[in-house]
């Protein structure tokens, strides 16, 4: 368990990575935490797809207007939902059990966002997306450029947001 919170605390967005790939079975390590995540009724409606195509990444990166360091990436995990009710809830806690399982594995990672953005259409069509699938997430992934970025930064205080029974 303390390795869990350690996690949590030392996980941050990393958007330049080592040209070195991530191994299959890490890919899989990481796409299996997600399948994990917390969703409504147990739905499970995402999918994901894993791009490690070099073109393709690179692609993906001329798309997204806030993502241009995916096409460094070691790879990409799209995470794409079924059209339910919570959709983008579900979507999203499988994208933080991505970013955390990177994390636990010594791989850095950026979420970059997917749902309503002017892309999204662009990149369904890219990763041939069937019909009513809504993109949640894109997650570039790859072992960080620096060393020793996988640790705490500044966070505000935890009495500076918390409250007791009322606002």
């Amino acid at each position: 368990m303390d390795d869990f919170l350690r996690f949590l605390k030392i996980r941050r967005s990393i958007r330049a990575f080592q040209a070195k790939a991530i191994p299959k079975k890490k890919l899989e390590a990481i796409v299996d935490a997600a399948r994990f995540a917390a969703t409504a009724r147990n739905l499970q409606p995402w999918e994901f797809v894993v791009i490690t195509d070099k073109e393709v990444l690179s692609k993906l990166a001329e798309l997204a207007d806030n993502g241009k360091f995916i096409a460094q990436a070691a790879a990409c995990i799209a995470v794409f939902s079924i059209d339910t009710k919570y959709f983008l809830e579900d979507g999203s806690a499988a994208t933080c059990n991505i970013l955390l399982a990177a994390t636990a594995l010594g791989i850095g990672s950026c979420w970059v966002a997917g749902d309503k953005k002017p892309y999204c259409a662009q990149v369904n069509v890219l990763l041939n997306a069937p019909a009513g699938t809504k993109l949640i997430s894109m997650v570039a992934l790859g072992y960080p450029q620096e060393k020793n970025v996988f640790k705490a930064v500044p966070k505000k205080e935890l009495q500076e947001m918390l409250h007791w029974e009322r606002f």
